[in-house]
């Protein structure tokens, strides 16, 4: 079986589908406090957003964090790019922008920080996929993973309501055991592999569902906020995703 789940066709109708892909990031952005903290304690100057299109944690971190910021991506339309950026206050150029293939582009320097958003569970191979990462890795600097966790209760979501999109994701890269082997096997240190955010579902192609399934996931979140208000605790029944932290 190939490494990709996804190709290029996949990704261009993907994001052309997309609504509302153009807004102002707030400051509390979703994994934002933890990208602040590393920010802060490693002294991180330079970022690249590997799989990140249209660039949201590269916009973040370049105007909340002030840092040198990249893009790269399989497909990058930059017309959305250039919106998503003055929407945000920015102007083109204030990004670097690589469109390239991951696999076999050669980068031409290497950073303090190296970030994915939800890149790794796309293929077969997990290790392959996070050392594809380290190329771009300065020694010294913070290796930056997220994936969403299909073994949850979000998962039977996806594989239920949408499952095109569920299968279009390698649930055995889902797993905290194998991410931290595999960060391991490659020679990273300070590894950490854990659940993120107590409770949360969604779909991706809702405008297409019934009002029966909308009603149903609506149902599901109210049930799941109200349980993990009084039981607070991330899981790998009810979290939504994974975060990985390592340091070459």
């Amino acid at each position: 079986m190939e490494n990709n789940l996804t190709d290029r066709a996949f990704w261009k109708a993907f994001w052309e589908s997309r609504k509302g892909l153009i807004f102002k990031i707030k400051p509390t952005y979703v994994f934002g406090d933890i990208l602040a903290g590393i920010i802060k304690e490693k002294g991180i100057k330079t970022a690249v957003e590997l799989g990140g299109f249209p660039g949201y944690y590269a916009i973040y971190l370049k105007k909340y964090q002030h840092l040198k910021t990249t893009l790269l991506d399989y497909f990058i339309h930059p017309g959305l790019v250039n919106e998503l950026l003055a929407a945000n206050d920015l102007q083109p150029g204030d990004i670097g922008i690589i469109e390239a293939d991951l696999f076999t582009y050669v980068p031409a320097e290497k950073f303090d920080l190296v970030l994915s958003f939800g890149l790794i569970e796309h293929f077969n191979d997990t290790k392959f996929i996070i050392n594809e990462h380290l190329k771009f890795l300065k020694p010294g600097g913070t290796l930056f993973i997220t994936l969403p966790n299909f073994k949850s209760v979000n998962g039977w979501v996806q594989k239920n309501f949408d499952k095109e999109n569920y299968d279009k994701h390698n649930i055995g890269s889902m797993d905290l055991a194998l991410l931290n082997n595999a960060c391991n096997d490659l020679g990273l240190k300070d590894v950490e592999a854990y659940y993120h955010f107590k409770f949360s579902v969604w779909l991706e192609n809702k405008s297409a569902q019934s009002g029966f399934a909308k009603a149903l996931v609506k149902a599901i979140w109210v049930a799941g906020k109200v349980f993990t208000k009084l039981v607070p605790v991330e899981s790998k029944a009810l979290s939504p995703y994974i975060v990985v932290k390592a340091t070459l």
